[in-house]
């Protein structure tokens, strides 16, 4: 099976969990700046954070499915399941915000961050498997060492979650994340280059 309809889908998807958390930010009840740092600030940052990893996954996604040409059953499901778990992040979202960060919110969005990871990382093992030894998306990974590094940040922020007295310090190392992944990785952009017919 091709990929264009998995791709569309998982757009969708997307687009929509993006639209759903926009909707979720309060109206300020007042129509000045210090109404809206008031009533929406720490909204517009929880939002902030959270559409950042939505446009994480959403180009990872794009560019690993520049290197794939067929889907079997199994990468359809694993696609399913990330797809599952980044929607529920406008819902760990809004509650990290309507808690002020308290504890169990933060620790919460923590493992929403670590479910999509390891759903991503079955995603990608279910398609180098189906491709092969010698598959492009296994020689662009490489030693995927964002991916190994990032499990430390998520156990950080959760612990830090639970253990500090302010749970919003744990937001801080899924941030950090964030910002480790928004560097650019031309790894899977050369693979595509290379795999590309020349005209």
């Amino acid at each position: 099976m091709r990929t264009s309809r998995l791709e569309a889908f998982s757009d969708g998807v997307l687009a929509i969990i993006i639209t759903i958390m926009v909707l979720e930010l309060k109206i300020p009840e007042s129509h000045d700046l210090s109404g809206l740092l008031h009533d929406t600030g720490d909204g517009l940052l929880t939002y902030l954070l959270s559409f950042v990893w939505i446009g994480i996954y959403w180009v990872n996604h794009h560019h690993m499915f520049h290197l794939v040409r067929h889907v079997a059953g199994g990468v359809l499901w694993a696609n399913l399941a990330l797809l599952f778990t980044l929607s529920l992040l406008p819902f760990t979202t809004a509650w990290m915000d309507e808690s002020a960060f308290a504890r169990t919110p933060v620790v919460v969005y923590g493992l929403n961050l670590t479910a999509a990871a390891l759903a991503y990382l079955v995603l990608q093992k279910l398609i180098i498997r189906h491709q092969g030894a010698e598959s492009p998306l296994r020689q662009a990974v490489g030693s995927d060492l964002k991916g190994k590094i990032s499990p430390f940040f998520y156990l950080a922020g959760v612990l830090t979650a639970l253990l500090v007295e302010h749970a919003a310090i744990g937001v801080a190392f899924f941030a950090a994340c964030a910002l480790l992944w928004l560097i650019p990785d031309r790894r899977i952009d050369r693979m595509v280059h290379e795999l590309e017919p020349v005209d």
